[in-house]
Formats: structure tokens, C-alpha cells, sequence
């Protein structure tokens, strides 16, 4: 297969659809890889790196998308790169779809066949392209809230380990996954009073034994939450519905009741986010202030470590990226039923039920997309 990676157009997104590494082992295998020029400057990895690994660098964008039958990228495709996508052409990225109903329109119009990182899951209920990329978000979230929270930033100028004779800051963490564990690693580990809200008993008593008490674990309601977001310091929205567009936890009458300068981050932003006040921001202007509220929404923000996320992210989606090359998407997904489960948008119809119910579109089951190489497989 011919497999073709873009430089990232996203603002301020420095990291790429495959690493040098990852290129290596797809030529090995004996396919063949474009790679447009400069598209790995941002992780340190220069044109010879890739031509090292057996790739063929292209002058630009056009050249990749003209002439590959797979498309690998890190961010959703950009309007000007929907409009270069066309029938039986593949694109493996991170989509979001569910948020995004323009990037939606343009993939159907495109005919291509779109499948998404974030939707793939595995034999425990997880969504293992998602991971790397929620472990670098939680733990940069207390970073970049700690940061927010100076005085200079506009935030209320607090130091979340606090000092000796001082206490330390109050973090709020909604939801205690992936996002949420790694939020709660990095304030703990600054000193903060951490408090987890989920509403899975089981995952807040995993919580309580993962962190032997040091962290409060809450089990979220209305009422609970309400109480607790009004002694925060800084809020983390960590909560993910699998394809679906974010709950909104957080109502702006609340923010009147939280602390002026306190930060909220909200690491759901790709997905719409958890916060009614939330909307999407870029590194260049991270954050803006509502009510007297610090939001920091930047919608790419593992983006800004692009050398730690890329690689994080290619360990991950390195065999999936294999078995699509070897077998062809609709084999691949026909024996993978969690790849499948990737399958976002093929030839025109929307095939995961959430996104088409968040979207307000007709749904394709994708046994109905496989058809024939469903029963093939099975006889």
C-alpha cells in the first residue's frame, strides 16, 4: 500500500502521523511511504531521517494526497485537506467528530473512508489510541493550570503545593479516567489537595487504592460537584463519552460561586468540552476569562510535547497502521472488530452510532458497510 503522511496545519501543532521508526517497519514490509518535507521537524526529525527509514519525501501536501491510498495523521483533517480526500482513499487520524459537523460534511462528501483513533477500543473496554494522548493531556493539565494560576496569567496568584505555613491549592478532577488518573498523579505530586469525582464506584475505589488515600475520591452528583467547584483553585473537565459529544457538567450561573481567578481546563474541548462556557482555543491564545474564571481550552494540547506525544501515540497505533496497510481496511476491520469500531465514516454514510447520534445523521451499521468480507472471513 501506498501510505502518505501530511505535515500537520492545525495552529501550533508540531507533531506527525508517523514517526521514522514507524516508517522503517511499514517499508519493511514492503510498502511504500510519502512523507511531504518538513513534516517531522517539529518531533527533531529531518527529511534524511525518513529517506533513512525508506520514505520518499513529497514538496507538499497535494503531492501526498494525490498520490496515497492511506492518509496518516495526528489532528482531523482541516477544511483544505477534507477537500483533497476522495473515494476509497483511507484516513487514520483523530477525528472528533461528534463536536465538528463542517469536518463531518466535508469526509462524506469526500467519499473516503475515515477511521478514528479515538473510537478504536480493546478487550477491556478501552480505547487504547486514546490513552497515550489522555496521559500526556492529564498531566499537562496541572501544568498548564499551575501556570494560569499567576497573578500575571489573570489567575488568583496561588501556588498549588503551596509553602511551609501556607496551605496548598484545591484541584478538582470530573471524571476519573484516563485524563483524570494522570491530572490526579501530577497534583499529588505538587503537594495540591486532589479531590476525583466519577460515577463508577468500582473506579473511584481503584482510585482510592491507586493513591493510598491521598487523594479525595467523590462519587459525582449535581449537589456534590456544585459544593466542591466553589472551593477549587483549579478545575480539571477529564469526563469522555466514547464518539459522543461531551456532557456539560459546569453551568455559567456556577462560575459567580467559584473563586475569582480560579482556572478551569478543560481537556474534553475536542469533544465540545464539559463546561457550558467552554469553547476551543489555540496555543497562540490558550486561555480567556469568563465571569472572572481562567478557561484554558486549547483543543491539541499534547500538541505542545510533540516529540513525547508522537512517539507515545505511534507505539500505539503502530499495528493497527500495520494491518491496514497489510490487509486493506475492510479485511483489517473485518477481523478486528475493535479497529472496526474505528470505522467512523465510509463512502458517504456515518458507521459509529454515537457520532451519527450526535450529529443528528442516519446510521450505517458497519456490519452492513463489511458485508462480504464479514462472510468471507467467516466461512
Amino acid at each position: 500500500m501506498h501510505v502518505g503522511v501530511p505535515k500537520e496545519i492545525k495552529v501550533h501543532e508540531y507533531r506527525v502521523g508517523l514517526t521514522p521508526d514507524a516508517v522503517r517497519e511499514l517499508t519493511h514490509h514492503g510498502h511504500r511511504v510519502l512523507v511531504q518535507t518538513g513534516a517531522g521537524a517539529g518531533i527533531g526529525a529531518d527529511d534524511a531521517a525518513y529517506q533513512a527509514a525508506g520514505a520518499q519525501i513529497a514538496s507538499d501536501a497535494a503531492s501526498v494526497f494525490a498520490q496515497a491510498e492511506m492518509i496518516v495523521k495526528v489532528k482531523e483533517p482541516q477544511p483544505d485537506e477534507c477537500r483533497m480526500l476522495r473515494q476509497d482513499q483511507v484516513l487514520f487520524t483523530y477525528l472528533h467528530l461528534a463536536p465538528d459537523p463542517d469536518q463531518a460534511g466535508l469526509l462524506l462528501q469526500s467519499g473516503c473512508t475515515a477511521i478514528a483513533y479515538e473510537t478504536v477500543t480493546d478487550a477491556h473496554g478501552g480505547l487504547p489510541l486514546l490513552a497515550p494522548m489522555s496521559e500526556v493531556a492529564g498531566r499537562m493539565a496541572i501544568q498548564v493550570g499551575a501556570v494560569a494560576l499567576q497573578k500575571a496569567s489573570g489567575g488568583r496568584g496561588v501556588l498549588l503545593g503551596g509553602v511551609p505555613g501556607v496551605a496548598p491549592g484545591d484541584v478538582v478532577v470530573i471524571g476519573g479516567g484516563t485524563v483524570g488518573t494522570h491530572a490526579a498523579r501530577m497534583a499529588v505530586g505538587l503537594g495540591a489537595r486532589v479531590t476525583v469525582f466519577d460515577k463508577s464506584l468500582p473506579r473511584l475505589r481503584q482510585l482510592d487504592e491507586l493513591f493510598d488515600g491521598r487523594v479525595n475520591t467523590q462519587y459525582s452528583t449535581l449537589h456534590a460537584l456544585d459544593m466542591a467547584v466553589t472551593q477549587a483553585d483549579l478545575i480539571v473537565g477529564a469526563v469522555l463519552v466514547p464518539g459522543a459529544a461531551a456532557p456539560k457538567l459546569i453551568r455559567r450561573e456556577q462560575l459567580a460561586r467559584m473563586r475569582p481567578g480560579a482556572v478551569i481546563v478543560d481537556v474534553a474541548i475536542d469533544q465540545g468540552g464539559c463546561f457550558s462556557t467552554s469553547h476551543a482555543t489555540t496555543h497562540d491564545e490558550p486561555t480567556y476569562v469568563v465571569d472572572g474564571i481562567v478557561h484554558y481550552c486549547v483543543a491539541n494540547m499534547p500538541g505542545a510535547v510533540a516529540r513525547t506525544s508522537t512517539y507515545a501515540l505511534n507505539n500505539a497505533t503502530l499495528p493497527f497502521t500495520l494491518a491496514l496497510a497489510n490487509k486493506g481496511w475492510k479485511q483489517a476491520c473485518a477481523e478486528d472488530a475493535h479497529l472496526g469500531h474505528g470505522l467512523n465514516v465510509q463512502a458517504g454514510r456515518i458507521t459509529h452510532p454515537a457520532v451519527a447520534q450526535a450529529l443528528n445523521l442516519p446510521y450505517t451499521p458497519i456490519a452492513k458497510v463489511l458485508g462480504k468480507a464479514v462472510e468471507a472471513i467467516a466461512a
